[in-house]
């Protein structure tokens, strides 16, 4: 089996495609819902999972107070001054801590080389997962490392942990409905999740106060594909995310009232033999009179134990698997070495030649 885009059956992306992301009330898995509300949910996912591999999704359960808090708490963090900011900044190989603006190239991740490089100007703000969390697991403490949180603010730390408790609950909770959606045991993904590497990242889309005088094409966040199972993101009602569809065409997506956008990571992608998509997206911030409009969002990303080996589902194979096996870490090591420290990805064929035919449009 080969990585290689020789190896899988050719994709039709030819053919005119209408996009839109669906929304998706998953509120019969989060309450007490029968059992045909939930088929009929696990149906509506496949499907938004099949043909888009983004979708909206309400009745997620997470309370307004909450969003209120964490929003609040992101300003409070984003609106200090870059020398402040910078104390928090870790090395590339710790996903952890902040990121300022144009210190990582997401478009790399894919192998995908950029005139400028490291050129997205989006800041960043990452916590994560810790070893601790698992003291009977020797788990690997640059992957599971310790979070780095503002010393001088009450506020920031309470409320970010609270939403990435809640983002999780709902990544939990896509997991079990995707396992219904692929006919696979319940709680299939349990076993693969149960340390799951997960990550949250808060973004924050703005340019120093004044004019920009734009010189090129101005990327928030290059191309890219998420990296695990699934991403949980919330986002300000901004224009500036766009995704790829089938038909090599970037598409806006603004969120609907009171939802949550969910795209689906590369494990996903891998595990189900391409049923299901792993959708290119990026992020380009309207420009408004020389002004980039502020933009936020977080993602929450759900990728799965480090050790966990992906492999095709045999319900997935049909005429053979279009991938090799990998585990979990091999993964995100690979994708983190593009994005963050630079290092082109040469195992990502087949969504490079996607951006590629996308820039040449």
């Amino acid at each position: 089996m080969t990585d290689s885009p020789q190896a899988a059956a050719p994709d039709d992306l030819s053919a005119p495609v209408d996009f839109c992301v669906p929304v998706v009330d998953i509120s019969p898995y989060v309450g007490d819902g029968s059992a045909a509300d939930r088929d009929e949910v696990a149906r509506q996912i496949d499907d938004a999972c099949t043909r888009i591999g983004f979708m909206q999704i309400v009745g997620h359960g997470v309370p307004n107070r909450i969003l209120h808090e964490f929003t609040g708490a992101l300003d409070d963090f984003f609106d200090r001054s870059l020398d402040e900011k910078s104390r928090y900044r870790t090395p590339p190989r710790i996903n952890r801590g902040y990121s300022p603006p144009k210190s990582e190239s997401l478009s790399l991740s894919l192998g995908v080389e950029s005139a400028d490089r490291m050129n997205d100007f989006f800041e960043a703000y990452n916590v994560g997962v810790e070893a601790t969390t698992y003291p009977a697991l020797d788990l690997p403490a640059d992957d599971y490392a310790d979070n780095t949180w503002p010393a001088d603010s009450d506020v920031f730390r309470p409320a970010v942990e609270t939403y990435f408790s809640e983002a999780g609950r709902v990544a939990r909770v896509l997991t079990r409905i995707f396992a219904d959606a692929l006919d696979l045991q319940p709680g299939f993904f349990e076993s693969f999740t149960d340390h799951s590497l997960d990550v949250l990242r808060m973004n924050n889309y703005a340019l120093p106060p004044g004019k920009v005088e734009l010189d090129g094409d101005l990327t928030g966040m290059g191309e890219h594909t998420d990296y695990g199972i699934v991403t949980v993101l919330w986002a300000d009602q901004v224009k500036g995310l766009q995704v790829l569809g089938r038909d090599d065409c970037w598409h806006d997506v603004l969120p609907a009232d009171g939802a949550l956008l969910v795209n689906l990571g590369d494990l996903m992608s891998r595990w189900t033999n391409e049923r299901w998509m792993s959708t290119l997206h990026r992020v380009k911030p309207p420009v408004i009179e020389g002004v980039v409009e502020r933009r936020r969002s977080a993602a929450y990303f759900h990728d799965g134990n480090i050790d966990a080996l992906i492999s095709t589902l045999p319900s997935c194979v049909g005429a053979g698997a279009r991938y090799s096996p990998i585990t979990v870490g091999e993964h995100i090591a690979m994708k983190l070495a593009g994005s963050r420290a630079g290092v082109r990805n040469v195992f990502a064929e087949r969504e490079q030649a996607r951006v590629q035919r996308a820039r040449r449009r």
